[in-house]
């Protein structure tokens, strides 16, 4: 029998300036992302959209939410085979395409993980378990594009 989990959100628009949705160039893009017993996120579309560049915009949290997902199952799956990690810092890039008329979607994203662990004699096996989260990874068996890796393993 399949587990399942179910997860709430709430995502209210703060971006009314006093007329509404009257002209796409009269309202901002901003909103507030609320998790009950969560800081809230104050986000907004990207630049390119109209939005407010120094917010978090739903490509940044997607992106993020595959680093964070990959992230944490390799973290479990080193801990199970012995290896251990003392840093992990992933400096992920997606590729997102935009479609004439609007919409579009990421075509790619590359996790660049940079991991320091404790035996020099494990980078070859630390490297190879990457692929092993990448299965595990409940976001990017989510998504329809590709979520490749580079990882780096350093003692």
């Amino acid at each position: 029998m399949k587990k399942e989990h179910h997860y709430k959100t709430t995502v209210k628009w703060t971006g009314n300036l006093g007329q509404g949705t009257v002209d796409a160039r009269y309202y901002s893009r901003d909103h507030t992302i609320s998790i009950k017993n969560k800081t809230d996120i104050l986000a907004s579309s990207d630049t390119p959209f109209r939005g407010d560049g120094t917010k978090h915009n739903p490509e940044d949290l997607l992106l993020s939410a595959l680093s964070e997902c990959h992230m944490l199952w390799y973290l479990h799956i080193c801990a199970d085979n012995g290896i251990t990690i003392t840093d992990y810092v992933d400096n992920a890039e997606g590729i997102m395409e935009e479609n004439e008329g609007g919409g579009g979607q990421f075509k790619e994203v590359t996790l660049y993980p940079l991991v320091t662990i404790t035996n020099a004699d494990q980078i070859e096996k630390a490297n190879a378990l990457h692929s092993m989260a990448n299965k595990k990874c409940f976001i990017a068996n989510s998504v329809n594009f590709p979520v490749k890796h580079q990882p780096k393993c350093i003692v």
